[in-house]
């Protein structure tokens, strides 16, 4: 069986197309790069099908002899890692087993830390910078860029504030600079041994900001909310789809006999929830859309007494325009008008399609809302009320 330098796939991968996001290497497969959201497979010389000893080998190759990593693999399945290519590119690395082989997802970061002027970010966040206190979440699934939000918000930092600044990562990612601020960046199972133990060690270390790399676990959000309620400000991620699914899953992981000293915590600790998708440009690429919820008296109420009809988090956002808030249905219909989506391809992204089809003017089947009801179609035989037999009767009479 040829042996073959797993670095030479990864340059030969990466080189293979502009704006590759991922590098996914499956047994039974050809390697495969996620370019805007869609797998392409790369020919490399020796690899039309990846084996068990392909994959193996490259796990091996990522894992560098790293005991501890290997032992993490063996007992849960999967493990996260960094990897350096030749200062071509970086990457955030999952390695996991699936039918008795490994599967690896090589994730690019970008050798230069994101600058925030650059991603098309609203300019509202550029606030979060300068934000005292608190917390402050990103949000969305995996791949929306929310790593990449938050590494150019710590850079506006760097540049603007001379601060200390924490980040907990697992793995480190972005590798920022001291300019303004000082930045020390500690990673899980290299440098600490959870995301709980970094957080709770950070409230001793003096920092005025803390980045959180993911909020994972109930000892990790209380520790969070401590940590902002004693004067630092908090950044970090959720997998939630929605700025209202983040709250509740904020609240939901606690006992349900703490929901309201939960909800009150969190409603005075918040400053900003920022949940993201990336959705496709016309032309191709992909940019960020975001939904903004951000602390008010208003939103600070419905968070601690609940959301209930007429109170809800998505009405206040809606309304929130002039505090910098937005829905991402509302950013949607604002990207149709704009010619830069089309609607059907707006409408898979819509958090409620229905309403969203109804603000275009078209109803539930498509059709124009505005032109009035649907003509039948051509050939089709009228459809004739049944008359009741006392208008038969007073017809008759008349």
């Amino acid at each position: 069986m040829a042996y073959f330098d797993p670095e030479q796939l990864f340059e030969a991968m990466v080189d293979a197309a502009p704006d590759v996001s991922d590098l996914n290497l499956s047994v039974g497969a050809a390697p495969q790069i996620e370019v805007d959201g869609k797998l392409r497979q790369v020919e490399f010389a020796g690899l039309k099908r990846l084996l068990p000893y392909h994959t193996e080998l490259i796990a091996m190759r990522l894992l560098n002899d790293n005991v501890e990593l290997a032992d993490r693999l063996i007992e849960t399945g999967s493990v996260d890692l960094s990897y350096s290519l030749r200062q071509k590119a970086r990457f955030r690395v999952n390695v996991f087993s699936q039918r008795g082989t490994y599967s690896i997802v090589l994730r690019v970061i970008a050798n230069e830390v994101p600058r925030f002027e650059d991603l098309g970010l609203p300019s509202t966040l550029k606030a979060i910078a300068h934000e005292r206190n608190g917390i402050v979440l990103v949000t969305g699934p995996t791949g929306s860029g929310k790593s990449t939000t938050l590494a150019a918000i710590i850079n506006k930092m760097n540049e603007e504030r001379e601060i200390h600044i924490i980040t907990i990562e697992d793995p480190i990612e972005y590798l920022h600079t001291h300019k303004k601020a000082i930045i020390n960046q500690r990673e899980v199972g290299g440098d600490t041994k959870s995301f709980a133990l970094a957080l709770r060690a950070a409230l001793r270390q003096a920092p005025k900001v803390i980045l959180v790399g993911e909020m994972r676990d109930v000892e990790t959000i209380s520790t969070a909310l401590e940590a902002a309620e004693t004067g630092h400000l908090v950044l970090s991620t959720l997998h939630t789809i929605d700025a209202a699914k983040t709250v509740d899953r904020i609240i939901g992981v606690f006992p349900k006999n703490e929901e309201r000293q939960v909800r009150t915590r969190f409603a005075q600790s918040f400053r900003w929830i920022v949940s993201q998708k990336l959705i496709p440009k016309k032309g191709g690429g992909r940019s960020a859309l975001c939904e903004i919820l951000r602390a008010t008296s208003r939103t600070r109420e419905y968070i601690q007494e609940g959301e209930r009809d007429g109170r809800s988090l998505l009405d206040a956002m809606n309304d929130g325009a002039l505090d910098g808030m937005q829905t991402f249905d509302g950013e949607l219909l604002r990207l149709i008008e704009e010619s830069v989506m089309d609607a059907e391809s707006a409408l898979t992204y819509a958090t409620n399609p229905t309403n969203l089809r109804l603000r275009l003017g078209f109803d539930d089947h498509g059709n124009d809302a505005s032109a009035g009801p649907a003509v039948q179609a051509a050939g089709a035989p009228e459809t004739v009320e049944p008359v009741a037999d006392s208008d038969l009767e007073s017809l008759i009479e008349r």
